[in-house]
């Protein structure tokens, strides 16, 4: 096997210990960050040949419903308790939310959430695209979130973690400084692009809501256990150097009325731990960079 199949080389390795010191402000050990992914689903998206939409045949309501549960009532469900405990979001966003549903967005912004893109549909998907619509989708996002929220986007997490082998170059050239698609470390991390600069925030499948719900299928107790045991393991090493634990969620799963409440419970231990900074993404990639460059 060559080298160049063995590692795609998009960052260099660095074992867990012995690497310089990372702090986080007030000498917390572990930034937390929270991740709704507020999305739009079309129940007749376009076909893409590598990847169905919906797991039925057209049309699959049953999916379609089950998920517009978050932008009539589970957001902001999940969101007020995001708010009661002091955690912001950094919200994953369908940017086309925007035009669809904006009261949902407008009600994020309004919270001091801050916005990445997660593609413009997340029924829409990147394989197969051309390097034209790829960065078409890249400017929408960018122009897009701007005119709903006023904010610049500065990270991306792919439409339905769906890539291409230009991805990660082309978000760097555009300017935006962090990417949530690479789930290798419990620290920031620099990527290797062609152009620009751009850091891997640690984002998380393992502690991720849908994989707790429907691929390990845990119950609201079991996952709540799962993300204080991630918290405590990480604010403890954190004390040798800082670690990141990042709660992806959505809130058509974390917000049904018989979840909230073992979600809650944990937003409540993070909170009174004394350990976490709880952070926005671009703050922690901001406060990773100025020691990396230091």
């Amino acid at each position: 096997m060559k080298a160049g199949e063995a590692d795609p080389g998009l960052y260099d390795f660095k074992a867990w210990r012995g690497r310089p010191k990372l702090a986080w402000p007030g000498g917390k050990t572990c930034a937390v960050w929270v991740a709704p992914n507020l999305e739009f689903y079309e129940l007749d998206p376009p076909a893409n040949p590598h990847r169905k939409s919906w797991p039925r045949p057209h049309p699959d309501v049953v999916g379609y419903s089950h998920r517009d549960h978050a932008n009539r009532v589970s957001h902001w469900r999940m969101a007020d308790v995001m708010s009661k405990h002091g955690f912001p979001g950094s919200v994953s966003l369908s940017v086309a939310l925007c035009d669809h549903i904006p009261e949902v967005v407008e009600d994020a912004n309004a919270r001091g959430w801050e916005f990445f893109s997660h593609g413009i549909y997340n029924t829409r998907y990147s394989y197969g695209m051309d390097e034209a619509q790829e960065r078409a989708i890249i400017e929408d996002s960018i122009a897009t979130v701007k005119r709903a929220t006023g904010q610049t986007i500065r990270g991306w997490l792919a439409p339905a973690l769906t890539h291409t082998p230009r991805t990660l170059d082309l978000i760097a050239e555009y300017g935006l400084d962090y990417t949530c698609d690479l789930y290798h470390d419990d620290q920031p991390t620099d990527v290797k692009v062609a152009s620009g600069r751009l850091t891997a925030i640690p984002y998380s499948l393992e502690v991720n809501d849908h994989y707790g719900f429907f691929i390990y299928n845990m119950s609201p107790r079991d996952y709540a256990d799962t993300l204080i045991r991630q918290y405590e393991r990480l604010a403890a090493e954190g004390e040798q150097s800082g670690t990141v634990m990042c709660i992806p969620l959505h809130s058509y799963l974390i917000g049904q009325p018989h979840r909230i409440g073992p979600f809650e419970a944990v937003l409540e231990h993070i909170a009174a731990d004394g350990r976490a900074w709880i952070a926005r993404a671009g703050e922690i990639v901001d406060a990773y960079r100025e020691q990396a460059d230091g």
